[in-house]
This record gives C-alpha cells, sequence and structure tokens, in this order.
C-alpha cells in the first residue's frame, strides 16, 4: 500500500493518520452522478467517512445547465457564500473524497478550489471511498456525524486564466486538445448525454479512466509522463461537460507537467453554435 503519494494526492491510511493526529481538515464528499442531482447527497447520508460534509457537484460546483454547458462555473458569489458556510480558510488542509476510479467529481472540487480559487492544499483521496472502506476505515452516516463548521471569511484570488475559451480555441490551430470521454463518445458512436456527437477537430482521445490502475488509484507519476500528450505546446482539457477534463487536468499535476487549460463548458458548450467544426470518427 501506497502512504506517501506524490501531491495532491492522499492515500487511504495517510487520511487516517491525519485525523487521528488531529490535523486541521475539512473533508469534501463529491460523489455525484452526471444525470441525478440528488444521487451525491443520498450516497453522503447512507455512508460517508466521519466528519466529512457533501460538496455537491450540482448546487456547489456548477451553475445552471445551459447556453454555457452542462456543468459551467458556479458564479461565484455563491461559491464563496458555500464556502463560507463549510468554514473553508486557506489554513485547512482540504481533502476531497469521490467514489473509487470514479474521482472525476473530486477531480473537479480539487480544480475549482486550487486552480481556480487559489486554495493551497487540497488533497485528493486516491482510490476515492471505496479504497478507504477496502482498507477497513471506520463509516458514519446521515447528518448528525458531522460536526458544525466555524463560518470562515476567506476571499479567494480568482484565476481565470486557467481556462480557455471555445474562440480561443478555434483561433489557435496549435493548441493541443485532449478529450476526456470514452472513445464510443469521442468518434461519435454513442452520444447519451449531447445532440450532437463527436469531437473538436484535432483532439486526442484519452479517457480519463486510462489515469488510473485497475485497482482505481492513480498511476505513479513516470507512467503518466509517458503517457500524457505532450506539454511541449499548450494543452486543452476538454470532455463532455467539464467534470472529466480536470480529471486529466489533475492527471498532468500528479505526472508533475505543467497543467492544461480547461474548456469548462467543453462539448455540452462547443455544440451550442452550429458553426463550430464537428469531427466524428
Amino acid at each position: 500500500m501506497r502512504v506517501s503519494l506524490p501531491r495532491p494526492l492522499i492515500s487511504a491510511e495517510a487520511l487516517r493518520q491525519e485525523i487521528a493526529q488531529g490535523a486541521t481538515l475539512t473533508i469534501l464528499d463529491c460523489r455525484a452522478s452526471l444525470t441525478d442531482p440528488g444521487a451525491g447527497i443520498a450516497a453522503w447520508m447512507a455512508s460517508h467517512i466521519p466528519g466529512s460534509v457533501h460538496f455537491d457537484l450540482h448546487r456547489d460546483m456548477a451553475g445552471a445547465p445551459g447556453a454555457a454547458g452542462r456543468f459551467p462555473l458556479p458564479n461565484r458569489r455563491e461559491f464563496v457564500r458555500r464556502l463560507h458556510q463549510l468554514g473553508i480558510h486557506p489554513g485547512a488542509t482540504l481533502v476531497v473524497v469521490d467514489d473509487a476510479g470514479g474521482t472525476r467529481a473530486a477531480a473537479r472540487a480539487w480544480w475549482l478550489l486550487h486552480c481556480w480559487a487559489g486554495h493551497p492544499d487540497v488533497r485528493v483521496l486516491d482510490g476515492g471511498l471505496t479504497h478507504w472502506i477496502a482498507c477497513g476505515r471506520a463509516l458514519a452516516s446521515g447528518a448528525a456525524s458531522t460536526t458544525p463548521f466555524e463560518a470562515s471569511d476567506w476571499t479567494p484570488d480568482f484565476r481565470n486564466g486557467h481556462l480557455i475559451s471555445a474562440e480561443e480555441i478555434l483561433a489557435n490551430p496549435h493548441l493541443r486538445l485532449t478529450d476526456g470521454r470514452s472513445r464510443e463518445r469521442y468518434s461519435g458512436a454513442h452520444e447519451p448525454l449531447d445532440d450532437r456527437a463527436g469531437h473538436i477537430p484535432g483532439a486526442v482521445c484519452r479517457p480519463c479512466r486510462l489515469n488510473l490502475t485497475r485497482e482505481g488509484v492513480f498511476k505513479a507519476p513516470d507512467q503518466l509522463r509517458a503517457e500524457l500528450i505532450s506539454a511541449e505546446k499548450q494543452v486543452v482539457a476538454y470532455c463532455g461537460g467539464g467534470v472529466a477534463a480536470c480529471h486529466t487536468i489533475l492527471a498532468y499535476r500528479v505526472a508533475g507537467l505543467a497543467l492544461p487549460r480547461l474548456y469548462i463548458g467543453s462539448w455540452s458548450h462547443w455544440i451550442q453554435d452550429p458553426t463550430r467544426p464537428v469531427s466524428v470518427g
């Protein structure tokens, strides 16, 4: 079992030790379904790491779906209000948790809190809650297990330089685009969520699941460096709605590579304009 991991990952054993030592932690349970807004909170109520709080993909990590895409950026004011409610501040370590192998929503939380809002210490539980359970760690259920937070007044330093727009993508043919969706969605053979199928011309398909081992933990940094698209030119990560793409960006961080910029609207935004080019196959 790997206890010491490259940042921003944290193992189940290391998290257990941090909790036992009374470290200043805020554990955010980010489990979610892309299509069922109520699934995440239901999963958290059923079982979760003791002391954790639910951080909702649909409510906390995104704005309303529409012309900007399926999971656009959250409203800044509402996002900051939620961080204040949870007592989030730069002096506490944040640990974001998702399902094993499905750490996409946790990766989205990591990207929002660290890359966008500028929190200095956001960790992702490697292997997610499934790995925590497999290691024999304790679980709690219901809202009563969560200790009330002392509200914070932290003002994030939002950094939009980590983002890229559709217009910038169209204007720069030298960008390297990596598509985090499945091969079937990329090729257009199967599209369960969006009205049009295919991918942005020139993009390379690398499903985010390839960032993980069969056990559902991140591959070693050297293996990721060998597999990820070269960062010699500016890399842009996108997916269907701006969630899986954050997993791609997280993999670059684990690998110690320069971070791709995020096209947060991703495919669900790209297809809103019928004049934007689309490739299939």
